[in-house]
């Protein structure tokens, strides 16, 4: 059939090449039959790709004498085929997310305004007390991906009137290790690592803050598979308390301090129940910050009031030993959780003292198909099975929590507080929430009243909206 085509054609174009024919037509109907013929090859090359015959250009390549056939395939083996570039793409989540290839580009923000009232016995004449409300955080920053091991994180923070970093390094991941250096949580406890705005209360619990928790600059490592996750790191300091403009003997250039911290959890799932177990431990040693002096106190629940109720004295510590404990389940729209953590502080040219915090909580979603999200060693947030404006009102959760701070031993009576809260968490779409908590705060050698009683309860009503994205 090709044969017969190309003859076809030859024929058609030999006529064409006829003296006779050619004094017959004039110059332009000369054009339009150069035209036909090429349109007439065009075709004939797609009816051989279709029946699987070489092309009329390869049957032309196969015809060259072999020393031009072979100079052509060198040349077109020299100029590679162009790599087609990775097309760009736009995701929404919760803001623009860019991603070509194995790169990636995020920006994350954060807004939480709070209100609230602490109500104290009348005698305690505190400023700090009553009503007061601030914007708790405003965080703004960004994550990406320069490769599918490498990726980063940078936030920056508003809050106490002064910009922060927070969550700011870069982490190396192969498998199931990752490496992660810059300033970071060193694997703090279960709650405290537990972002804030997936918190089932508006604040952490009170040891968290009375042990000083906090982000710090070093380099950590994880190891996870299936149920298991390992974490250890080394790391120094906060960065503000690492910072030249600190002041004192304990400024920035004279902190040397360290720590050694690690946590194990152990995470299997069972059936439709999701378990959590954890524990983690931790050595700071703070070597020339032995010279200053450190506190172990807490405010009356909520973030609005510098007041601390409860405290130690200023002391000369050496060296911190804290040792957690962690155990959580999550079972459809119920979830519970326990922590308990103890803190020895190891006094310079005095004995060490020991203190102790522990929280219990349970949790339940009032809106069906609702449940807390878990992922990676701690709780998360998903987004409302239902949210408003498309055939729901969006989640609503409620929470109880007790929680326990004892800061007694030895000769530091700096107080104990026993906290019993209650939340009320409605997320009407995802990215956004609404708090009301209750707490209230039964304390033991508190602040003493003007009578001297140091024993007495605390009222605190709190509100937080909260925008993450």
């Amino acid at each position: 059939m090709r044969t017969f085509l190309l003859g076809t054609a030859a024929m058609t174009a030999t006529t064409f090449a006829q003296p006779a024919f050619a004094q017959a037509v004039d110059a332009q109907e000369a054009d339009a039959m150069r035209a036909e013929i090429r349109e007439l090859r065009t075709r004939l090359e797609a009816l051989e790709n279709r029946l699987g015959a070489p092309t009329t250009a390869q049957a032309d390549a196969a015809a060259q004498p072999p020393a031009l056939a072979a100079t052509g395939t060198a040349a077109a083996a020299a100029v590679p085929a162009k790599k087609p570039a990775d097309e760009v793409k736009i995701q929404w989540k919760g803001s623009p997310q860019i991603v070509q290839g194995d790169h990636a580009f995020k920006v994350k923000g954060r807004i939480q305004a709070d209100a609230n009232y602490v109500s104290a016995p009348k005698g305690l004449d505190d400023r700090g007390l009553g009503f007061g409300s601030e914007m708790r955080r405003i965080r703004f920053g960004g994550e990406g991906a320069f490769s599918n091991h490498l990726s980063y994180k940078l936030e920056l923070e508003l809050s106490d009137n002064a910009v922060d970093l927070v969550d700011t390094f870069i982490t190396f991941k192969d498998g199931p290790w990752q490496l992660q250096l810059g300033n970071q949580n060193p694997f703090w406890s279960l709650d405290e690592l537990t972002g804030d705005t997936s918190g089932s209360t508006m604040e952490r619990a009170a040891f968290t803050d009375a042990f000083a928790f906090e982000r710090r600059l070093g380099l950590g490592a994880q190891y996870s598979k299936g149920a298991l996750i390992a974490q250890l790191g080394v790391f120094t300091d906060d960065i503000t308390a690492l910072a030249n403009s600190s002041d004192g003997v304990n400024g920035g250039d004279e902190n040397n301090s360290y720590s050694v911290d690690g946590r194990l959890v152990f995470a299997p799932k069972l059936g439709d129940v999701q378990l959590h177990l954890g524990a983690s431990g931790h050595w700071r040693r703070l070597g020339r910050l032995a010279d200053a002096t450190t506190r172990y106190r807490q405010r009356p629940y909520v973030h609005s009031t510098n007041t601390r109720l409860i405290g130690t004295p200023a002391m000369n510590v050496e060296d911190e030993t804290m040792y957690g404990a962690e155990l959580a389940a999550i079972s459809g729209r119920l979830h519970g959780v326990a922590e308990y953590y103890t803190l020895n502080a190891n006094r310079v040219d005095l004995p060490s003292v020991a203190f102790h915090g522990a929280y219990g909580e349970v949790g339940y979603f009032l809106t069906e198909g609702d449940t807390r999200g878990y992922k990676g060693g701690i709780f998360t947030t998903n987004a409302p099975a239902h949210p408003l404006g498309d055939g729901g009102i969006g989640s609503i959760q409620v929470n109880l929590r007790y929680d326990w701070l004892d800061l007694n031993d030895r000769d530091i009576r700096g107080g104990t507080q026993n906290g019993y809260i209650a939340a009320l968490v409605w997320s009407p779409v995802q990215y956004l929430r609404f708090n009301v908590n209750y707490a209230l705060l039964q304390y033991t050698g508190a602040t003493a009243l003007p009578s001297g009683n140091r024993n007495y309860d605390a009222n605190v009503f709190a509100t937080r909206f909260e925008f993450d994205f």
